[in-house]
């Protein structure tokens, strides 16, 4: 899939919505597959918003940002080596470079670490769910592996395109979601049940609601790519979640267990699309984007 498509529109450079759908595609075939490859298509936009190097055309690369009591890596600027253990390291065993997030002395960094280094270490599997199965994200232990500083300091976290990559997250759920409701879409129950029809219109609702805000928020990032657009690209990915739990649910209860027991390529996506969209931060986000809400004046004018 990468030797096709090696590269997507830049987020912000006029063709955000482009890059978008492209996602989004990736994700209707396998999210899985959308997981490695909009990881690796972010790191290339992250290098090019940092001015830092672009990756070798033969690379794979991950981001590895993710933050908690598990993480303890650390950075000694004087041998230029981390050390510690990272979790949430998806993709770990098969990329080839990882863009990596460490918090320290209250900034933080990206580090740029090549995978096949001596000194790293992926612990013992703990990965249950069977959803997103096929790639697993488990712990790395860093033991002295040389890494590379990408950037100033708070830069990775700071830039506009933090935000508009996070909007692209939504693109690969709604991906996934709108093939998950095309059993339903084709099932000749619709024409002659009126619970059928009624469910099939809720996911029609939701799922052309997620579209309008995921297009609109394209051309803003592209009309204005020096504003990180936070609320609106939290909005984004709340409304396509919700859209996502709104397609899971009525799907199920318009057909029932047949097409999740009996499909197994539908039973999959069903799975790995429940724990994917828990890559959203749920409660904590609406919170946010109320808040920023109610600072607004007229935030719902027509």
């Amino acid at each position: 899939m990468l030797a096709r498509q090696p590269s997507l529109p830049l987020p912000g450079r006029g063709h955000t919505l482009e890059r978008w759908r492209a996602l989004a595609a990736i994700a209707g075939r396998d999210l899985c597959l959308a997981k490695v490859l909009e990881a690796h298509y972010d790191a290339q936009a992250i290098l090019a918003d940092l001015h830092a190097p672009p990756l070798p055309a033969d690379v794979l690369a991950a981001i590895w940002a993710a933050e908690g009591p598990q993480s303890t890596l650390r950075f000694d600027p004087s041998s230029g080596t981390v050390s510690g253990d990272k979790p949430w390291c998806s993709g770990a065993g098969l990329v080839d470079l990882a863009l990596v997030g460490i918090q320290q002395d209250g900034i933080s960094r990206l580090l740029r670490i090549r995978t096949g280094a001596a000194g790293i270490v992926l612990l013992p599997g703990n990965w249950h769910a069977t959803g997103m199965a096929g790639i697993p994200s488990g712990t790395l232990r860093f033991d002295n592996v040389p890494a590379e500083i990408v950037g100033p300091a708070d830069a990775y976290l700071g830039r506009p395109g933090f935000w508009h990559g996070g909007a692209g997250i939504a693109a690969c759920w709604y991906g996934a979601a709108v093939i998950l409701a095309a059993p339903l879409h084709r099932s000749p129950r619709v024409e002659g049940d009126a619970q059928a029809a009624s469910l099939l219109g809720q996911v029609d609702m939701a799922l052309q609601s997620a579209a309008a805000l995921l297009r609109e928020l394209a051309g803003r990032i592209d009309a204005m790519p020096s504003q990180p657009h936070q609320s609106d690209v939290i909005r984004v990915r709340s409304v396509v979640e919700r859209s996502c739990v709104q397609v899971l649910d009525a799907v199920g209860r318009a057909l029932g267990p047949g097409p999740m027991c009996l499909d197994a390529a539908h039973a999959r996506r069903w799975s790995d699309l429940t724990v994917f969209i828990r890559q959203s931060h749920a409660d904590r986000d609406w919170a946010a984007l109320g808040r920023a809400i109610h600072a607004q004046e007229g935030p719902w004018t027509l």
